[in-house]
C-alpha cells in the first residue's frame, strides 16, 4: 500500500463515500414509493417504472442485494481511511480516523441521501433502477445465498418471507385517503365518493318510503278518482294494489298511458294490462348489493317486505342514486319543511315519522340510529311504552318534548340539542 499514492487512495475514499451514498438514497427511495401509484405510471409507460416495480415485487431480494453493496463499500471505505490515517499520522491515529470517517459516514453516506430520497422517492428510485438492475443480475448468486440463510433463520421463528404484504386498502383505508386528499378531489365529488363508501352500512329500511306515506293506485276506488290522481301524481312509477299495499299487483309507469288518460279511454283492465309485476325487496337489504339487484332485475322500483310478506315501504333506484350524489328535489327546502321546522329559540319542530337517519343529516345531529327508523319510534322505544301524555325526555345530548300525541303514536314532537356544535348547518331535510 505504501506504493499508492495518497491522491488515488483520496480518491477511491470520495468514491466510496458517494457509492455508500447512492445504496442508502436508494434503499430509501425505493421503499418509499407510493405503490399504488407507481402502479399508475407503469400504465402511463413512465420511464423505470416498470422497472421499479419489478424489483419492488421481491423486496427481500432487493434489500439484500442493497445491503451487500452498502456493507462492502463502507468496509472497504474504513479500510482506506485507516491506511491514510496511518501513512498521515502514525499508527497512534486509527481510532480518530474511525470516529472521523463514522462522521463522515452518518451524513454523508446515511442521513443526508436517505434524506433526500425520503423527500423525491420517485426520482431516486427511476434513476438508481438503472444501476440497481444489473448489480441485481451480477450479485445473484451471493443474493440467493444470504436470502436463503436469512429466509431460513424466519422460518425457524415462525414467519414466511414468502407471504408478501397485502396492497389491498380496506373500505376504512380508503376512506381515509379520500379524506385526505384536500384540494385534489373537489368536495362535492369527495362526497359522493365517500357516500358509495357508506352504500354497504345503510339498508333499504333507512331510506325507503314508509307505507303509510306510498301514493299508488287503489283498485277498489271508483275509476274517476283513479283518473283524478293519474293526472295530479307527481311521480313517474306508481304501485298499484288492491285495497291496501300489502296487495300489491304491479307498477304502473304513468308514459304508458298517457295518451289513455287524454283520450279518457282509461279502465282498471287497462290499467292492469300496462303495469309490470311488483318487484320484492328484503328488508334490511345493503344499498350497494340492492343496487345491483335493480340493475339486473331492470327495475327501478321494489316493495320492500318483512320476513313474514307483509309490504313495509317501497324503495326507488332515485333514493340509493340520492345517497350519492344528493337530492334530485329542486324546492329542496319546500319539501323539507313539511317535517323539520326549525324555530326561533334553536329548538326544532319535527314530526314524529321523520326518519332518524333524515334528521341527522339535516341537522348534523348525531341521535342513535341503531335500532328505531323514526323519531316516534326512538321515543316510544326509550320509554318501553306508549305514552298517553305529553312528557319530556332525555336522550344523550337531546332534550325530547311530546306535542302531539294520537292512534297511538307521537305524532310532532320539539327536540333541543343541548350540546350544539359551534358551526350550525341551517339546512333542513325530511322524509322523502
Amino acid at each position: 500500500m505504501h506504493e499508492i499514492p495518497l491522491s488515488v487512495l483520496w480518491t477511491a475514499l470520495v468514491i466510496l463515500l458517494m457509492m455508500s451514498a447512492f445504496f442508502s438514497s436508494s434503499e430509501t427511495g425505493m421503499l418509499s414509493l407510493n405503490r399504488y401509484r407507481l402502479r399508475h405510471l407503469v400504465k402511463k409507460k413512465q420511464r423505470g417504472a416498470a422497472q421499479v416495480e419489478q424489483l419492488l415485487t421481491r423486496p427481500d431480494r432487493l434489500i439484500g442485494m442493497i445491503l451487500i453493496g452498502n456493507n462492502f463499500v463502507n468496509t472497504f471505505a474504513a479500510a482506506i481511511a485507516t491506511i491514510l490515517a496511518i501513512r498521515l499520522w502514525g499508527e497512534n491515529s486509527i481510532a480518530f480516523a474511525s470516529a472521523a470517517l463514522t462522521l463522515v459516514l452518518l451524513v454523508f453516506g446515511e442521513v443526508t441521501p436517505k434524506t433526500l430520497a425520503a423527500l423525491r422517492p420517485e426520482k431516486v428510485a427511476f434513476l438508481a433502477v438503472y444501476v440497481l438492475k444489473p448489480l441485481m443480475t451480477l450479485l445473484y448468486p451471493l443474493v440467493w445465498l444470504m436470502n436463503t440463510v436469512c429466509n431460513g433463520i424466519l422460518r425457524a421463528v415462525g414467519v414466511t418471507p414468502e407471504e408478501a404484504g397485502s396492497d389491498h386498502l380496506s373500505r376504512e383505508e380508503l376512506r381515509t385517503i379520500v379524506n385526505e386528499s384536500g384540494a385534489i378531489l373537489p368536495k362535492r365529488h369527495k362526497s359522493m365518493l365517500l357516500s358509495i363508501l357508506d352504500l354497504e352500512d345503510v339498508t333499504v329500511d333507512d331510506i325507503m318510503i314508509p307505507k303509510h306515506e306510498v301514493m299508488g293506485i287503489d283498485l277498489e276506488e271508483d275509476i274517476d278518482e283513479i283518473v283524478k290522481f293519474l293526472r295530479s301524481a307527481q311521480h313517474t312509477r306508481l304501485p298499484v294494489y288492491k285495497s291496501d299495499l300489502n296487495s300489491p299487483v304491479g307498477v304502473l309507469h304513468l308514459r304508458k298511458i298517457s295518451r289513455l288518460l287524454m283520450d279518457d279511454e282509461l279502465n282498471k283492465a287497462k290499467i292492469l294490462q300496462q303495469a309490470v309485476e311488483p318487484y320484492f325487496v328484503p328488508e334490511g337489504t345493503p344499498l350497494n348489493t340492492q343496487l345491483v339487484n335493480f340493475q339486473k332485475a331492470k327495475r327501478r322500483l321494489g316493495f320492500v317486505v318483512d320476513e313474514y310478506g307483509d309490504v313495509q315501504g317501497i324503495v326507488t333506484l332515485e333514493d340509493i342514486l340520492e345517497e350519492i350524489v344528493g337530492e334530485f328535489t329542486t324546492d329542496f327546502a319546500a319539501t323539507s319543511s313539511q317535517d323539520i321546522h326549525p324555530q326561533e329559540d334553536g329548538s326544532y319542530i319535527i314530526d314524529g315519522l321523520a326518519t332518524i337517519r333524515d334528521i341527522n343529516k339535516s341537522l348534523k345531529w348525531h341521535l342513535p340510529s341503531k335500532g328505531p327508523k323514526t323519531l316516534n319510534g326512538l321515543i316510544t322505544e326509550h320509554l318501553e311504552h306508549i305514552p298517553e301524555h305529553n312528557l319530556c325526555v332525555k336522550i344523550g345530548a337531546y332534550l325530547i318534548e311530546t306535542i302531539q300525541i294520537k292512534d297511538n303514536l307521537v305524532k310532532t314532537a320539539r327536540v333541543i340539542n343541548t350540546r350544539p356544535p359551534r358551526k350550525k348547518s341551517k339546512t333542513v331535510s325530511g322524509n322523502k
